[in-house]
């Protein structure tokens, strides 16, 4: 059975200790709308932790926080955008695992440095990867789609998001672990993925679950595996690639906020502590879980921890299996 304690083993922050934090930095308030952007297209998952978060923290800090998708490159672009942007407090990314860590040791000249350009509010939740397959597609266990792989080799498709996310590096990995030659198809968001997969333009999605659990679930899809540790509670009947014979196969999308790294010490204090209250709220986290989605609240010097942890993870896989963008 999938233990959301064991999954990541985060700590989960009890709601009383943060609120002196919040109530100390009452001090700073948005004098006008605040962005929170979004470096990819509006459907994934990385959007519904946005809008989640923007509709509380308007309530919460009583300004208007808005979501602005700005896609591209992997979610570079918009990444680029909240690097460059005014340090006020008024713009912030929501981050992911390829925009934070992966991104850097795939691109020869990323225009921003994921480890100093920003600083960290708050983890806000995980999801995992899922090996999606057209219903057509003549597997229906991820050792019967690796055996049509190697019958075909090159001829099988993967979409994903975009270069350097989590589903294209899971993809690369899960080849390379299998000694599998599959063709990956980027897209410009999991919104783009869709249609194409439906209609049986592409094999399969490597990509993260939520925006596809109502296709799988009424049968349009089918998913032979999750990349998790342990199996998903949102399919707690699908195998995981590593219980499906790749030992040790594991890897975690996540989504964070953040901001430009020179916003006031103030600003970041209350944006923190407002997350981390947020993130306390059963509400919120029944909202997460219906996505398909783990609340994991890791606030600020935490969440820093966790990206050096998941920088030295990514940058060895992506040596050891050699991915590449080409």
């Amino acid at each position: 059975m999938h233990n959301r304690r064991s999954l990541l083993a985060l700590p989960l922050l009890a709601a009383p200790a943060l609120l002196p934090a919040t109530a100390r930095a009452q001090a700073w308030s948005p004098s006008r709308a605040v962005r929170i952007v979004v470096p990819f297209t509006a459907g994934g998952a990385t959007d519904s932790a946005a809008r989640i978060m923007a509709e509380r923290l308007s309530d919460l800090i009583g300004s208007s926080f808005v979501v602005e998708n700005r896609a591209g490159a992997g979610g570079n672009v918009g990444a680029e955008a909240v690097a460059r942007a005014e340090a006020d407090g008024h713009t912030l990314l929501m981050a992911t695992i390829g925009t934070a860590s992966i991104n850097q040791f795939l691109y020869p000249n990323l225009p921003f440095n994921p480890q100093t350009d920003f600083a960290s509010i708050a983890m806000v939740m995980g999801v995992a990867n899922g090996v999606i397959l057209h219903r057509d597609v003549p597997a229906n266990s991820f050792q019967e789609l690796l055996a049509l792989a190697r019958s075909q080799p090159g001829q099988l498709t993967y979409a994903t998001p975009g270069n350097g996310t989590s589903g294209h590096m899971s993809g690369e990995y899960m080849k390379f672990r299998a000694e599998v030659d599959i063709t990956h198809v980027p897209y410009r968001g999991t919104g783009a993925i869709l249609p194409d997969l439906l209609a049986g333009r592409v094999t399969m999605a490597v990509d993260n679950l939520p925006a596809y659990l109502g296709a799988i679930r009424d049968g349009r899809l089918k998913i032979v595996a999750v990349t998790s540790a342990e199996r998903w509670f949102a399919v707690p009947d699908v195998p995981t690639i590593a219980e499906s014979g790749i030992e040790g196969f594991q890897a975690i999308p996540w989504f964070g906020l953040q901001a430009p790294a020179r916003t006031p010490a103030p600003a970041l204090e209350r944006l923190r502590g407002a997350v981390g209250q947020i993130l306390q709220e059963p509400g919120v986290q029944e909202r997460i879980r219906a996505l398909g989605a783990e609340p994991m609240p890791l606030i600020g010097a935490d969440f820093d921890r966790f990206i050096a942890s998941e920088n030295e993870k990514w940058q060895g896989v992506i040596r050891a299996a050699n991915i590449t963008l080409g």
